[in-house]
């Protein structure tokens, strides 16, 4: 399934990438085929960069998307694994997707949250950082905005811990976005370290194999790009070969991201989704629920125990 999330995602921004091109195709001679001295018009320029801004838009949209369903697949797999159910992709696509305006919400205002004092930060120091480089602003405006940056971070990373069992709650218990938001901070309460400590040993370990999984796709593609590169400089150098060589590597490139993504994408969910089980056994008593959905309930009743054979009255004398 994180497969079909990353390939439609992909999908989408190289259709809105192309229909970009083929819309300004005449203009990338006008910008960078260009005459030594001569400049780019500004009319130009500015086609370009309009022609681009619905496909950026829409890579936004695709990541923050992707993200969601992917946030809310974790938590749905573990919930039917904790319960010995089997599951199918379609049931898990149909689960993940009614489930996905909550999930959504809670990533997105969840980032907010957790981002806002850094966006503030940045709002605010930026634009003296930017006037004290032409002399007109404050010189310390860039010491202030490296302290700003330094005592927000811990304040982001402690909202972002409290709020990161939030897609599991709208998954699992079907809450709203600020209904999720609030009992992830519930849960992750009087248990920060812990959910701090295990999250991060989760993406630095996804980090990590994906970046192996990553490394010979890139070497092949640098492999098979290496000899054009090489030939580039020279006048005889066959411009079909360059271009094979390139798109091999780039080829080799998006096979090593979907490879990789499907590990860096997806043990991050699933191990919160984990730490939302276990916090919920360890304050809730959900084992006892757990053991009540897996026993049957269809089973037949046991047969009724025989009754003892009587005994004979003794003879009277």
């Amino acid at each position: 399934m994180i497969l079909a999330v990353q390939g439609i995602g992909i999908l989408l921004v190289t259709l809105a990438v192309g229909i970009a091109v083929a819309v300004v195709f005449d203009r990338f001679s006008a910008v960078f085929d260009l005459g030594p001295g001569e400049t780019a018009a500004d009319e130009d320029v500015l086609a370009l960069l309009l022609a681009f801004v619905p496909a950026a838009v829409l890579l936004m949209v695709t990541l923050t998307v992707g993200a969601a369903m992917i946030s809310a697949l974790g938590p749905a797999v573990i919930q039917e694994a904790v319960v010995g159910r089997t599951t199918t992709f379609g049931a898990m696509w149909r689960r993940c997707w009614s489930r996905l305006p909550a999930v959504l919400g809670t990533v997105v205002l969840a980032g907010l949250i957790a981002g806002g004092p850094m966006l503030l930060v940045y709002a605010v120091c930026l634009p003296l950082v930017i006037m004290s480089a032409d002399g007109s602003g404050p010189q310390a405006a860039l010491i202030v905005l490296i302290l700003g940056v330094l005592v927000c971070v811990p304040v982001s990373v402690w909202l972002a811990t409290r709020f990161s069992l939030a897609p599991a709650v709208a998954v699992c218990e079907g809450l709203g976005t600020v209904a999720a938001l609030r009992r992830s901070a519930q849960l992750v309460k009087d248990g920060w370290w812990r959910v701090f400590g295990i999250s991060m040993l989760g993406y630095f370990v996804a980090m990590a194999v994906g970046y192996v999984i990553q490394m010979p796709f890139t070497f092949i593609g640098m492999a098979a790009f290496l000899p054009s590169m090489l030939e580039a400089g020279d006048p005889s150098a066959d411009p079909e070969m360059v271009i094979a060589g390139l798109g091999v590597y780039v080829v080799c490139i998006l096979i090593g991201g979907l490879a990789s993504g499907l590990f860096q994408f997806g043990f991050p969910p699933l191990v919160l989704g984990l730490l939302y089980v276990d916090l919920r056994i360890r304050k809730e008593n959900l084992a006892e629920s757990l053991i009540a959905a897996t026993t049957p309930t269809d089973a037949p009743p046991p047969p009724p125990a025989a009754a003892p054979a009587a005994t004979p009255a003794p003879d009277q004398p």
